[in-house]
């Protein structure tokens, strides 16, 4: 049978938000179309690939085997189209994490090395950039990649940044001139936001017991570390590199033995590298000058007996 695009995308966009209301949304059309797309293509197919029920949406086993090869199918369309008429668009970054910064890193990359012509756009955390990935919204994404990852996408890491502690100026650490993690653990982890859905805080909090935590509200960085005064048993967690605000009183002293890694990736749609997934063909040109560029400044470099990361080497490609 010859595939209707149409068709495939409404199925896809249902797979991915198991959910009618949502994937019709961002369709812009009703459920009632977005149904009946559904409904003409597993009549082509001769088999049911969604099982609509009282529990809600689930794909069935014919849906599962279905999926991935209608993203590379659609991602092939893309492709296709943009090689006649959309060869010279920049290519589109989200970046997420933005406490931590992450455009200081890409500008680091830029300043050494040729880039290609990019637009750059803020997501909100790693499901939000995973899902305009997977939509077709944007070509790539920068920020802390962390298991489940959909499937569908490919992430490769590009750099492992020092953690330093920040501290008021009357907690009981702050004179030290370093500290290990497990000293913490008798103080009180400042975050911005729900701590169990911080996956790099929550993990530290797990390997080092540290058992209290106070949150506020992530209204940049300013706003965040002015919160340690809140307690003086207060700490927080920043990427040794990020320039911290002008707060009198607040001061970073780096961790050792072990030191903690914050794991930057880019991401990016497909199966493989970019030229074998559905990348856009500059973002290869993207890889290429983070390559050098951890080259340059090591910024890859990991010891598991003086370094830490949560999932060390886990659901990374070289």
């Amino acid at each position: 049978m010859d595939l209707d695009l149409a068709q495939v995308r409404a199925f896809v966009l249902t797979a991915q938000e198991l959910h009618f209301g949502r994937a019709a949304a961002t369709l812009s059309i009703s459920q009632q179309a977005l149904s009946k797309r559904i409904a003409r293509l597993e009549s082509g197919l001769g088999a049911e690939l969604l099982h609509r029920g009282g529990h809600g949406v689930r794909l069935t086993e014919a849906g599962r085997r279905f999926l991935d090869p209608a993203r590379r199918a659609l991602a092939a369309a893309e492709r296709a189209v943009a090689a006649v008429r959309d060869e010279r668009r920049p290519l589109r970054v989200d970046v997420w994490g933005h406490l931590y910064a992450p455009m200081r890193t890409l500008a680091q990359v830029a300043a050494h090395a040729p880039q290609p012509a990019m637009e750059l756009g803020h997501g909100r955390d790693l499901p939000a950039v995973a899902a305009a990935l997977l939509h077709g919204d944007v070509d790539a994404a920068f920020g802390r990649v962390h298991p489940p990852l959909p499937e569908g996408l490919t992430h490769r890491l590009v750099r492992l940044e020092p953690v330093d502690v920040v501290l008021g100026a009357d907690h009981p650490l702050a004179g030290e001139s370093a500290l290990r993690p497990g000293r913490l653990a008798e103080s009180v982890l400042w975050t911005p936001g729900a701590l169990d859905r911080l996956d790099f805080l929550h993990r530290f909090a797990e390997r080092f017991g540290v058992r209290e935590h106070a949150e506020g509200p992530n209204l940049g960085a300013e706003h965040f570390l002015a919160g340690l005064s809140g307690d003086v048993r207060r700490f927080a967690l920043m990427p040794a590199d990020v320039p911290l605000p002008r707060i009198p009183g607040i001061r970073s002293v780096p961790l050792v033995d072990p030191t903690p890694l914050y794991a930057w990736s880019l991401l990016w749609r497909g199966d493989g590298g970019p030229r074998e997934g559905a990348g856009h063909p500059l973002l290869d040109t993207l890889l290429e000058a983070f390559a050098a560029e951890a080259g340059r400044t090591r910024w890859l470099e990991y010891d598991p007996a003086r370094d830490w990361l949560p999932e060390p080497g886990a659901s990374t490609t070289p």
